[in-house]
């Protein structure tokens, strides 16, 4: 069985360009492992001349594990308010419910119906995730772009 992927969110630790005001979502999904058992060789059979067989070969039994797809981690930014400001999850609800993806009430509690939808939401564009992004509440209409975050300059108050 295959554990669970990991989540983890946390505000300005991230990737190495990890922005100190940032909050970022990390996604460790477990590196997929089988094991393959199989009879190895280790002396060939002796066959005379006329094909007689005088010794058959040997084998013995190997198992190993392989590794089907490794270890992934992926780091995306996460709007910071979205797991504990309630007028914001209800919001995200709200606009989740529009496109289809919530049927539940409209709570502002992070549920994991309101996670599934987020997953929902996400999964189509690339994302696995039960942690809502910063693209994903951006084109639910529920942050906006900050044109002075993108250059990468801090806003004075």
């Amino acid at each position: 069985m295959i554990a669970p992927n990991t989540v983890e969110v946390t505000r300005g630790m991230g990737p190495p360009d990890a922005r100190a005001n940032a909050c970022y979502g990390r996604e460790t999904t477990p590196a997929v492992l089988e094991t393959v058992t199989e009879q190895v060789m280790i002396q060939p059979p002796q066959i005379d001349s006329s094909g007689q067989v005088l010794e058959p070969a040997i084998f013995v039994t190997e198992t190993q594990q392989r590794i089907i797809s490794e270890r992934r981690e992926l780091w995306f930014e996460t709007p910071c308010q979205a797991d504990t400001d309630p007028e914001y999850i209800a919001s995200l609800q709200r606009a989740l419910a529009a496109r289809g993806h919530y049927n539940g009430p409209v709570n502002g509690e992070m549920t994991q119906s309101t996670r599934r939808a987020i997953r929902r939401f996400q999964e189509p564009q690339g994302l696995d995730s039960a942690v809502l992004s910063l693209a994903a509440a951006r084109q639910l209409g529920i942050s906006v772009w900050d044109p002075e975050l993108a250059y990468g300059t801090e806003a004075t108050n």
